[in-house]
């Protein structure tokens, strides 16, 4: 995808790997809107970039609606998406198990991508097709015992990329992941001094591979960001099919029916 002109939304594009992914967009010619519930923060965007900013709660289906909206309405269309807002969970899942930090955070990891997905595909229909990048997390490739929960979202959001991304790629429509390993922003703030000389990733590392995978991303790839190596798409390995080589059928479920 040529990126000169074309129409972005970045979610959680206030700061961090959004923000620099908004500032680095823009820098190669497309035009940006930021998405994001900090409403001073994407305006700064905003300015940097001279794009518009969308103050949404992207937890919020009716919320990430209106924000497509107005960002196609302002834009005139939607060409990408990157759905990046994300959050850590700092809890377990089984000790001293906090629910309304549960909701939170599988509300900005999971529910905000299918939400977020269900909006922009209209406008990305509209506009002949498109490229959504959502950021997922190397959490979502290999466990991360610091924060089940977060590892839990992550792999959600793997799965769901991957199992959307054939019929949606048959539409134009591209749906890949990024995963970038331990990136030096907010969310890793208060884990950082644990980390000592660990290498960190930088917001603009990050952001430069959410570029290559707009520009060369194949629909349902996960692509992986480690500091020190060339972004790429991750090998999953298939899991073993029933005895006698038989292939599982592709199934399609009749999803008007209850029960």
């Amino acid at each position: 995808m040529e990126l000169d002109r074309a129409a972005v939304l970045v979610t959680g594009g206030a700061s961090g790997i959004g923000a620099a992914a908004a500032r680095l967009l823009a820098a190669g010619g497309a035009r940006v809107a930021v998405v994001d519930r900090d409403a001073d923060g994407a305006a700064a965007v905003a300015d940097d970039v001279r794009g518009v900013s969308v103050v949404a709660d992207v937890t919020d289906p009716a919320a990430m609606e209106s924000a497509v909206i107005e960002a196609e309405r302002t834009l005139g269309r939607i060409d990408v998406v990157l759905l990046n807002a994300g959050r850590t969970s700092g809890q377990s899942g089984y000790d001293r198990f906090d629910l309304e930090n549960y909701r939170q955070v599988v509300g900005v990891n999971v529910d905000h991508v299918v939400f977020g997905l269900a909006s922009a595909v209209p406008a990305l229909r509209r506009a002949g097709g498109g490229t959504v990048v959502v950021t997922a997390s190397l959490a979502g490739l290999v466990p991360m015992a610091g924060d089940p929960l977060y590892t839990l979202t992550k792999h959600a959001v793997v799965g769901y990329v991957r199992a959307v991304a054939p019929s949606l790629g048959s539409e134009g429509i591209t749906v890949a992941a990024l995963c970038p390993g331990f990136t030096d922003t907010a969310l890793i703030a208060n884990a950082k001094a644990q980390m000592r000389d660990f290498p960190l990733l930088s917001a603009d590392e990050v952001a430069a591979a959410v570029w290559r995978v707009v520009e060369h991303g194949a629909p349902g790839e996960c692509w992986y960001v480690q500091p020190g190596r060339e972004p790429a798409p991750y090998g999953f390995r298939g899991a073993p099919g029933p005895a006698g080589g038989l292939r599982a059928p592709e199934v399609t479920w009749d999803l008007s029916a209850s029960g």
